[in-house]
């Protein structure tokens, strides 16, 4: 066994909400050889591993298929490295933009005062859901007009034609949500 076995049992075991005396207690393993374990300092016998992992439970088996980690796709965002797909004043800040294999597409908004997302109404395939964080928004979908605040959603269908606009005197943020994703 390489020493990958120390770290991702340690991944298994965090995913699973188990602390490492707790799991140490639960299987007859000193707390010691099992940080040792997951440090990649030592490497357990085939019965010590299946001792460790039935207390988890999780087969031998599963332990080295189940997928623990996102094969090298990021999945933490600082808010300078969101890009922005926005254009004018209106900012749209992708989140995963790197990710070519979105299934979504996970933005947040910001509308100045007084900007919107232009004259002509958008369509396009899928479905949209939106909450706004602050300030205020008028959300217009087919015939429909609301004003949207803090703490108010959406959800739409996006074949049906929408635009929003920021009638209010302050900056809204908005957090939205849509499928499938957009090749922005």
């Amino acid at each position: 066994m390489s020493n990958d076995v120390g770290a991702r049992l340690r991944a298994l075991r965090t995913l699973k909400g188990i602390s490492q005396r707790e799991l140490a207690k639960s299987c007859g393993v000193t707390h010691s050889s099992l940080s040792l374990i997951e440090q990649g300092k030592v490497s357990p016998s085939v019965s010590s591993l299946k001792k460790i992992l039935d207390a988890i439970p999780i087969s031998v088996g599963d332990f080295f298929t189940l997928e623990l980690d996102n094969n090298g796709q990021r999945t933490f965002y600082s808010p300078e490295e969101l890009v922005d797909m926005g254009s004018g004043d209106v900012i749209y800040k992708l989140v995963g933009a790197d990710r070519r294999d979105r299934a979504l597409s996970f933005m947040i908004e910001t509308y100045p005062a007084g900007t919107d997302t232009g004259r002509e109404m958008i369509v396009h395939q899928g479905e949209e859901a939106g909450l706004v964080l602050e300030g205020e928004i008028e959300v217009t979908i087919g015939a429909e007009t609301r004003v949207l605040v803090a703490g108010e959603t959406y959800y739409y269908n996006t074949n049906i034609p929408h635009r929003f606009r920021n009638v209010g005197d302050k900056i809204c943020r908005v957090v939205s949500c849509t499928t499938p994703a957009r090749a922005f």
